[in-house]
């Protein structure tokens, strides 16, 4: 059908281009009849399924009505906007239009922004541009939502210039539409901005500035809009709610969630089930365990999201135990289900029955998706499960399009630490789009491997590509000069970050400094970079210097580096003791022993410089 179409199309634009017919061959030519083409234009508006909208197309054919704009845009339309559309055909109808008018742009954005491919809406809003033809009020809104969903800022920045230039920074869906996508890329001032610029604010306007809040972890500024938005006589709805619940829980402010259900209990506020499940995950997430629980008993109605925040709940608090057994008592299961429990055993360090649970969810015949994937491969990293790590990467590479920029770097940190350094760099290479963190990931890649100027060099490739490092840059540079001994071109860098960079040192970076000027030999240096530190120390701070003293044999300062470590107190409220194994630098293990509420280190000092020659 669709092949007949097109190539009724082509003929149609042949005869029309290439012959050019005078006026008079136009007028002898056959027309299609007038009462057909309104016909079609009806039974499209009622048109309910492909299989009936191909069967109009056919009509359309064979009464020569492609040329009617009217009827083909309707056509278009069903294909991109229905529920029982196809956007894949509707493209290939569009293609084929030689000049498409506004309306048919619309429907094709509007489709694909709803799409799992939103990015393709901005490429056909530049292309509508370049065809000349502008944007209207109905156009821009859905770009806006492709902006929010791919968190394309410089794209919405470009939508608000043309916004202004248009004239429609007055129109509230447009507004809103753009503060929700500023929102969304986590811009949440300029989403500020926009909203104290509408005119005429509706419902909708207060729950995306609300949203946006939430969004951003301010659940404080989310209540102060709550608080104007009822001082301002608008009604809140359930997103209302939901979105202040959800502020709460990203936020563990528990005070605030409680003063959100006093607020729902008392006004009498109707509330359905996506803001039943925001409560009992407020609760969860705050670590009322008791009260989620009541709430989840006390639920009308259920749904697999009910269950999931009560698994995501137990775990969270470390009850993974409880987690498992609600999840293996849940009626259904869907993918969000699966991945919360696949990544809390990860999470926790159980990653072999992360995997354990990830096979059992292919046998379940549940499609994973990227979630999924990034948990899987971290669990293949933990566990050095290069083989599954592999399998998962075939997996990315027959069924997903597009991977994110989240999946490499995952794939990426898998091969690098189950080592295989050379394969992490061929996809790092290959990666479409890179971020700081992908950057941080094959430096870290080459650092743990011992591979200093290899981590140099992609560290000035990515300073020469515009690229900002950030802490764990650096951490990730130093602790690769540290393990070359690169003595000197560490002093370099972490006197740059600072000045330079304008990076503010952290603990692991002190850290990383004292393992490098100890295995230098610079004993001395080391102990002056410890009492410069604006910080207390940390056991992993006096442990590298303890391992500098074994090495160099320096004895004096060894003990008290000991005085130190045994003056520590432990952050632990156990009350039983508890014993780790410190090693470093792969000749160095003390024992840090947790009783009482105090640390205690162990280490025969005499044994330790032994054997130093």
């Amino acid at each position: 059908m669709f092949e007949t179409a097109a190539l009724a199309w082509r003929a149609a634009s042949a005869i029309f281009f290439f012959f050019q017919p005078s006026r008079h061959q136009v007028s002898s030519l056959p027309r299609p009849k007038p009462h057909a083409d309104q016909t079609l234009l009806s039974l499209l508006q009622r048109c309910s399924s492909m299989k009936r909208l191909k069967q109009l197309h056919g009509q359309l054919i064979t009464n020569d009505l492609l040329s009617r704009a009217p009827t083909l845009g309707k056509l278009i339309a069903f294909c991109c906007v229905s529920d029982g559309g196809d956007l894949r055909y509707g493209r290939r109808v569009f293609d084929l239009v030689p000049r498409p008018n506004t309306f048919m742009w619309n429907s094709l954005i509007r489709g694909y922004s709803y799409s799992r491919d939103p990015r393709e809406a901005l490429v056909l809003h530049r292309r509508m541009l370049r065809c000349g033809l502008l944007p209207n009020q109905f156009t821009l809104p859905f770009v806006l939502k492709s902006c929010a969903s791919e968190l394309a800022s410089t794209e919405a920045s470009v939508v608000h210039a043309l916004i202004f230039k248009l004239g429609f920074e007055s129109q509230v869906f447009v507004a809103n539409a753009l503060l929700s996508a500023y929102s969304s890329c986590g811009f949440i001032g300029l989403a500020r901005k926009v909203f104290d610029d509408i005119p005429n604010r509706n419902v909708v306007s207060w729950n995306s500035i609300i949203s946006g809040y939430a969004q951003a972890g301010d659940c404080v500024e989310a209540f102060n809009m709550f608080r104007a938005m009822t001082n301002s006589n608008v009604e809140s709805d359930g997103f209302t709610l939901v979105s202040l619940l959800t502020a709460c829980a990203q936020a563990g402010n528990l005070g605030l969630g409680r003063v959100a259900h006093h607020y729902i209990v008392i006004t009498g506020v109707s509330v359905d089930l996506i803001a039943a499940n925001a409560l009992l995950d407020m609760y969860g997430k705050c670590g009322e365990l008791f009260v989620a629980k009541k709430c989840f008993n006390r639920m009308a109605l259920r749904n697999v999201v009910s269950w999931t925040s009560m698994v995501c709940a137990f775990a969270k608090h470390g009850l993974l135990d409880v987690a498992r057994s609600w999840f293996d008592q849940m009626p259904e299961r869907n993918v969000v289900s699966w991945n919360a429990m696949i990544s809390c055993y990860v999470q926790h360090g159980l990653s072999r029955e992360g995997l354990d649970l990830y096979t059992h969810m292919q046998s379940s015949r549940v499609i994973p998706d990227e979630v999924t994937l990034v948990a899987v491969l971290l669990a293949c990293s933990q566990t050095g499960d290069l083989v599954t790590g592999k399998e998962i990467h075939e997996y990315i590479t027959e069924r997903i399009t597009k991977p994110s920029v989240t999946l490499f770097n995952s794939l990426v940190d898998m091969y690098a630490k189950c080592g295989s350094v050379d394969i992490a760099l061929d996809i790092f290479r290959v990666m479409p789009e890179k971020t700081v963190v992908s950057w941080n990931v094959i430096i870290g890649a080459f650092a743990i491997h011992g591979c200093a100027f290899d981590a140099i060099e992609l560290f000035r490739q990515m300073i020469s590509e515009g690229f900002s490092p950030d802490t764990i840059t650096f951490t990730r540079l130093l602790c690769a000069c540290s393990h070359g001994g690169l003595l000197e071109v560490g002093k370099y860098y972490f006197e740059a970050m600072s000045i330079d960079y304008k990076v503010p040192y952290k603990i692991e970076h002190y850290a990383c400094m004292v393992d490098l000027l100890g295995r230098g030999g610079q004993i001395e240096q080391a102990v002056e970079l410890i009492r410069s530190m604006p910080m207390k120390p940390d056991i992993v701070i006096w442990g590298a210097l303890l391992g500098a003293c074994r090495i160099h044999g320096n004895m004096k300062t060894g003990e008290e580096v000991m005085k130190q470590l045994l003056e520590l107190e432990s952050d632990s409220n156990a009350e039983r003791a508890k014993s780790r194994e410190y090693h470093l630098h792969d000749s160095v293990t003390f024992c840090l022993v947790e009783l009482e509420n105090k640390c205690h280190v162990t280490c025969n000092l005499e044994h330790m410089f032994s054997d130093s020659t």
